[in-house]
């Protein structure tokens, strides 16, 4: 089958790479501009443009592909449109697809959502799921549609989520999932039998951006919401707190059942216990500013943090 890949960010890797493998004509990747990082703001492309330029395949760029945007969308839809693709596949790739390019190819436009859809819709399902304190989640495949992660359902595979994942971990394995799906699931459509499942608006629920403000630890919460939290935003784009005025970034951390009346947020013990919900919440791994990642092991070894110390603020 000819398909056009469109997908951003090291999640949507894994589903080219297996496209590819699997003998498709990838005829073109559609990804999103080169962006500066880090202190020194060098332009860094995506990594599904890496991915797609050590296989060959030619790589497009636009802002948009709305024709009445600019000169660049219309020009890359006109090279999308002579093309030709029998199926579009969108992974993770950060534009919505007008309506004149989901119709667009025989098979239409696949989409791989990594929730079990109707559930998180949005742009951040694997992070929501945990800090809600999912025990499943999984990867659908649906047929695009104009609404926002609305379209008929095709296949979808699952995976319980262990109380200690956090959403880096669940994220490789949603990404792998993801690419053996759409394997089958270009299998099943070029073979005239895949299902058309259509989505209900009941039970759903909406994955929305995560925020900085999102990831700031209250540890006036109960501790599960709090340890959820802190294990949903880890590593990126991480839960974090203040200490000493500074902000400490806590990447995991450990329930206990010890009981204090400290108040909420501050130091229980000399070992990064913090009172929260009425217990001691112990951090594990952590950042302070301007340091590095480390174990509060090695945290505490250069600086103490005493019982009473306030976090927050």
């Amino acid at each position: 089958m000819k398909i056009v890949f469109m997908g951003t960010p090291d999640f949507a890797v894994p589903c080219l790479d297996a496209l590819i493998n699997a003998g498709h004509e990838v005829a073109a990747v559609f990804t999103q501009p080169d962006k500066p990082k880090n202190r020194g703001h060098k332009m860094t492309p995506p990594p599904v443009k890496e991915c797609a330029l050590l296989h060959g395949i030619p790589v497009y760029q636009p802002l948009s592909l709305r024709r009445n945007k600019s000169e660049d969308a219309a020009a890359a839809f006109d090279t999308l449109k002579s093309i030709a693709p029998d199926c579009i596949v969108v992974v993770a790739y950060g534009q919505i697809l007008p309506k004149e390019v989901l119709d667009l190819p025989e098979y239409g436009c696949i989409n791989v959502h990594a929730s079990l859809l109707p559930r998180y819709r949005g742009a951040a399902p694997i992070q929501h799921c945990i800090i809600n304190g999912e025990k499943e989640t999984g990867v659908t495949t649906m047929y695009m549609a104009e609404g926002l992660d609305t379209g008929d359902m095709i296949l979808t595979d699952r995976i319980a989520i262990d109380e200690k994942m956090t959403a880096s971990e669940l994220h490789d394995r949603l990404s792998e999932m993801g690419a053996s799906l759409i394997v089958k699931t270009l299998d099943e459509v070029g073979k005239g039998i895949a299902p058309r499942i259509a989505q209900t608006d009941e039970n759903t629920c909406y994955a929305s951006m995560i925020t900085k403000e999102m990831c700031r630890i209250d540890f006036s919460q109960p501790i599960e919401k709090v340890y959820d939290l802190i294990r949903g935003m880890s590593a990126s784009p991480c839960a974090f707190t203040f200490l000493d005025g500074k902000r400490f970034k806590v990447y995991f951390a450990e329930k206990t059942d010890i009981k204090t009346d400290a108040p909420a947020g501050t130091a229980a013990d000399d070992r990064l216990g913090v009172s929260c919900g009425g217990y001691v919440l112990r951090l594990t791994d952590v950042q302070a500013e301007g340091s590095k990642r480390m174990s509060a092991d090695d945290y505490l070894r250069g600086k103490k943090v005493p019982a009473g110390t306030v976090f927050g603020e």
